[in-house]
């Protein structure tokens, strides 16, 4: 396998990215001049240098000057906490809040379940979801606790709905015990419907019409 081939393979990695496309890629690189490629080298490695995963939401986020490990979402004090909505992935993320319809915390699940898959947990992060939950779900000191919903919000898909299925079976201990509702985007999602491709006012109906 010569470099072309190689390079191919990994742009074929990136979402969405089929063998013509990474082909275009790799050529589209090769006419470019050598200073392109040397700067896109560099911003790759800035880019893992200057980002950090929260390790409440697993979330990917610039970090600042104090290194915080929390993203500016789960370390802000306006962060509405009654509600969890769990997503797929960041991008998923990045577009319902650049909706600005939901002022909750969020969780990354790092996926969708595969509809015939032996090794589900080791591809979505459910035991850490499990964990915030019992977390959040203990009573504070006014015997209240502070978490009340979780919404589910994957794309309306087979594998979304397995999924929305799978994390259901895997939390009804957790939230029945707690007395959490928990509810997935209603109507307004058509079937097929990728998350991060979803308009302002499809999330909005999306999550006032969740059940």
């Amino acid at each position: 396998m010569d470099i072309i081939d190689r390079l191919t393979e990994v742009f074929k990695e990136f979402p969405g990215i089929g063998e013509r496309q990474a082909k275009r890629f790799v050529y589209f690189l090769m006419s470019r001049n050598p200073a392109y490629a040397e700067n896109l080298s560099e911003l790759i490695l800035e880019l893992k240098k200057e980002i950090a995963q929260c390790k409440e939401c697993f979330r990917f986020f610039i970090l600042n000057k104090g290194k915080e490990k929390l993203c500016d979402i789960c370390g802000n004090v306006n962060t509405d906490s009654s509600t969890l909505l769990v997503v797929e992935k960041d991008s998923d993320l990045e577009s319902i809040r650049k909706s600005r319809v939901y002022n909750g915390k969020y969780f990354i699940l790092g996926g969708l379940v595969p509809i015939v898959e032996k090794t589900t947990k080791s591809r979505v992060r459910i035991e850490e979801l499990k964990n915030k939950i019992s977390s959040e779900a203990r009573p504070s000191s006014l015997g209240l606790a502070s978490l009340k919903e979780i919404i589910l919000a994957f794309s309306i898909s087979p594998q979304g709905d397995h999924t929305d299925t799978y994390v259901r079976a895997e939390l009804k201990e957790i939230v029945e015990k707690s007395g959490i509702k928990i509810s997935s985007l209603g109507k307004g999602l058509s079937t097929g419907t990728e998350l991060e491709y979803s308009d302002n006012d499809t999330l909005k109906n999306a999550l006032k019409n969740r059940q």
